[in-house]
């Protein structure tokens, strides 16, 4: 039976002591050392018989005791331990401190000072000591009592509810997590001091020197009377730590593996150096210096994280190689390739558009369209980093370009400003006569003498990640047995695929979306379709007469004065003699034959005055290039070849650019049996079949046109288009070859200044052709002063310069009625119609 008995009290500011625990309190607090003073006193006025009022003299205490109550948040708790002090020793560091021991719970109730005690500053407060809650049946240990399902769990004990076996599992689960935890905490000792605790009351309250538990949790447990609903409390605080220190110990113990592995590697690697500097002495060779030390290249180099990873990769492999083994090589040169290159490194865009654009103007004159493309690319680059729009799903604002024309109009020379406008580095990629694969994609390391493809080698030498790459001539790119470069271009030209890049060398990503790639090609037909379908395409037609003057005065004439080291004011060559040049020296679409006639003109100027003293300045004008050069070779020859009936004028594109071509007909004699057609001049399957359509139209078609096709039938057909080594096909001839039979057979000439182009059907149709606007600047060229185009072509005209349409008269047809009518002379007379005809 409890009795209660007035103690003095102790609070216990963010603690709780639970039944059981031996702590100490420093007594160099003076409130602790009163209230210890008075347990250790007996009475508080040191009289026998001395009492508190309402308190027995026999309720007195008769040992040194003390109520320990802790204190929450400035409150009391209503219930504390009563402790017994053991022993008051000095502590290491001079001060002095008493241990004592929680005996049992005790409920706290207010009672009032006893007299002589209130100079003392003790508080004093009745204890009520209180008894665990143990299930009835329950023999006292926990061994010793049965477990459920067991013989005897039941009517042995008296507890049908089995509220004791309840108990027992509790305590023992709770018993090995509590030791589970110690143990792995490395406290052996103490595990096994808690194992062999038998009273679940005693196990339960051991939770005390739980770290793991919170004040209230602990509180919690202060409160909690009952032994079984203490241990429902704790089992699953004490398995949710159990967990927590199950993660703790297996990241301590990757940890302690990871630095275990680093320090054994460190040691090893120190052992390698020092093994490799002593066979390097041995051998008389200078042990390896910092330079040669990939590893600490690798690290201090500025890598993105995959790419660091597999060049760590590979120096350990090295590293592990034997010296003398040709691996070593391979391994060391694929390092130096990925060091060299500028993973991180982008030049900033120039984005002072008009600065970019005066850039253009001033190293080309025309090409507008490329310009107006570049200028509308950094604009739109300008506004996204002004808007503070970035990279977008691993990619970025990259652009592939395809120039196309005729040798001479600037092309390669372009990318060239093209980079400097933008502020760029360049790098010029020839894909001419390419067969190979691997020369765009890099070769695979298991070959001897194996390298990365020319992107990688190109973006190299630029030191950039975003340069401006020309890939010029990519319409000249062959294939064999070694693969289609074309097909390895797909990804490298492919703004959805080109940021994860490959090459088969490297065996890492590559961003290539913020390159510029510029292709550059001759022929738009040698390009595979698929590839052509990747790139932007600009065409670049050719230049004006007057754009010629203009190139050949600011850029040309300077270049080649420099070349044979004369000045400005040394040779001066006026407009009048640069536009004979252009329009009569030299007939092409670009500007490559104008500089060649331009330098071999300074160059006789040269020798003229090392030969024959002639002084300088010189001042060549349009009367004297016959002088250097001889007389003109391009000279109008429309008039001549069209003179008599059965030739006509027509236009055509090849690799060059625009040309004229000429397509005679005539009919062979009846005497000689001849019949059929012949077609001669290295004709392509195309044209073969415009001179076939021609004819079926004009034999169907004959009596409508007032022409004698009956001829056709009787006679041979023989079409022959001049300078037959140069292949020809197209279709475009179809209208020219109609026109010229026509001509034969109504004996009426074509008329001079006159060219056409455009396609025939059976019914008469003039069908739309492409290049209308080289065609319409050879005809410039060539002296043609009207041409004929078919009717739907009018668009592209929009296309043309305005100088060349306001010097040619362009009538856009639709039926071959009207092309006669415009093309052919007017009838002579019936007498020489006929004559002509026979």
């Amino acid at each position: 039976m409890s009795h209660t008995r007035l103690l003095p009290l102790l609070p216990l500011d963010d603690a709780v002591v639970l039944p059981g625990m031996v702590v100490p309190l420093d007594l160099s607090d003076a409130g602790t050392r009163a209230a210890v003073d008075a347990a250790r006193g007996g009475r508080p006025d040191s009289t026998p018989d001395a009492r508190a009022p309402g308190i027995s003299s026999r309720s007195f205490q008769r040992t040194a005791e003390i109520l320990l109550v802790p204190r929450v948040d400035g409150d009391l708790a209503d219930m504390g331990v009563l402790a017994v002090v053991d022993q008051i020793g000095r502590l290491p560091n001079g001060g002095t401190a008493a241990l004592v021991r929680a005996v049992s719970r005790a409920r706290v109730g207010t009672a009032p000072t006893p007299p002589g005690a209130a100079d003392t500053g003790v508080v004093w407060a009745e204890a009520t000591p209180v008894e665990p809650v143990l299930p009835a049946g329950f023999t006292g240990t926990i061994s010793a009592t049965a477990t459920a399902g067991t013989p005897g769990a039941t009517g042995a004990t008296g507890n049908p509810d089995g509220a004791a076996a309840r108990l027992v599992e509790l305590a023992r689960e709770y018993r090995t997590l509590v030791t589970g935890v110690l143990r792995a905490r490395g406290v052996g000792q103490v595990a096994d001091t808690v194992e062999a605790i038998e009273n679940p009351d005693t196990l339960a309250d051991t939770a005390g020197y739980s770290s793991y538990l919170s004040t209230v949790q602990k509180l919690e447990l202060l409160r909690t009377v009952d032994v079984t609903a203490r241990l429902e409390l704790l089992v699953p605080w004490t398995r949710e730590h159990a967990a927590e220190v199950d993660v703790a110990e297996t990241i301590r113990r990757d940890v302690q593996e990871g630095v275990d592995r680093q320090q054994r590697e460190f040691l090893l690697r120190r052992q390698l150096e020092a093994v490799r500097k002593e066979l390097a002495e041995l051998d008389g060779s200078p042990a390896s210096s910092e330079q040669e030390d990939y590893r600490a290249r690798v690290e201090a180099a500025d890598l993105p994280e995959k790419v660091r990873a597999a060049a760590l990769k590979e120096v350990d492999k090295l590293e592990r190689t034997a010296e003398s083994s040709p691996e070593v090589g391979w391994i060391r040169t694929w390092l130096d390739t990925v060091l060299e290159l500028p993973w991180n490194e982008h030049a900033e865009d120039t984005y002072d558009i008009a600065s970019a654009r005066a850039v253009l103007d001033a190293d080309h004159a025309g090409l507008s369209d490329v310009k107006d493309r570049i200028v509308e690319y950094l604009a739109v680059r300008r506004r996204r980093a002004d808007a503070g729009l970035g990279v977008v799903g691993g990619r970025r604002s990259g652009a592939v370009l395809a120039l196309a024309g005729p040798p001479g109009v600037g092309k390669t020379s372009l990318g060239e400003s093209v980079a400097r406008a933008m502020g760029r580095r360049f790098a010029r990629v020839a894909l001419g006569g390419v067969r190979d694969e691997a020369e765009i994609r890099g070769h695979r390391r298991t070959y001897v003498g194996a390298q990365p493809g020319r992107i990688v080698r190109a973006i190299r030498e630029a030191g950039s990640m975003n340069p401006v790459i020309l890939l010029d001539e990519v319409d000249k790119v062959g294939s064999d047995y070694r693969g289609d470069p074309t097909a390895a271009l797909l990804e490298v030209l492919d703004p959805a695929q080109n940021h994860t890049f490959r090459d088969h060398y490297l065996e890492v990503e590559l961003d290539l979306s913020d390159v510029l790639f510029l292709a550059t090609a001759n022929v738009l037909e040698s390009i595979p379709a698929p590839l052509l379908d990747r790139m932007e395409l600009i065409l670049l037609d050719g230049y004006t007469e007057e754009e010629k003057v203009t190139i050949a005065r600011d850029h040309l004439l300077p270049r080649q004065l420099e070349r044979a080291g004369l000045t400005p004011d040394d040779v001066t060559v006026d407009d009048a003699a640069l536009r004979l040049l252009a329009g009569e020296y030299t007939r092409e679409a670009g500007v490559r034959d104008l500089e060649r006639a331009t330098a071999r003109v300074l160059r006789k100027v040269v020798a003229k005055v090392a030969l024959d003293g002639t002084a300088l300045p010189v001042t060549i004008g349009a009367g004297d290039l016959a002088g250097y050069l001889g007389r003109p070779r391009h000279t109008p020859e429309s008039a001549e070849r069209t003179a008599l009936p059965g030739v006509a004028t027509g236009l055509a594109v090849t690799g060059a650019g625009g040309d004229v071509l000429f397509v005679e007909a005539s009919l062979a004699d009846p005497e000689t049996g001849a019949s059929g057609v012949t077609l001669t001049g290295q004709l392509g399957d195309v044209m073969k079949e415009s001179a076939q359509i021609a004819l079926s139209y004009l034999r169907s078609r004959g009596v409508e046109l007032e022409l004698p096709v009956g001829d056709l039938r009787d006679r041979g057909v023989h079409i022959h288009v001049p300078a037959g080594a140069v292949p020809k096909d197209g279709p475009s001839a179809g209208v020219t070859m109609t026109t010229a039979l026509a001509s034969l057979l109504s004996g009426r000439p074509v008329r001079a200044d006159v060219a056409m182009t455009g396609e025939v059907s059976l019914t008469g149709r003039v069908l739309p052709i492409g290049g209308v606007k080289q065609k319409l600047l050879a005809a410039h060229r060539a002296g043609i002063t009207t041409v004929l185009l078919p009717a739907r072509n009018g668009p592209d005209l929009d296309d043309v310069p305005a100088a060349v349409r306001e010097a040619l008269t362009v009538h856009l047809v639709a039926d071959v009625r009207e092309v006669l009518e415009l093309a052919l002379e007017p009838a002579f007379d019936t007498t020489h119609t006929h004559a002509v005809a026979a």
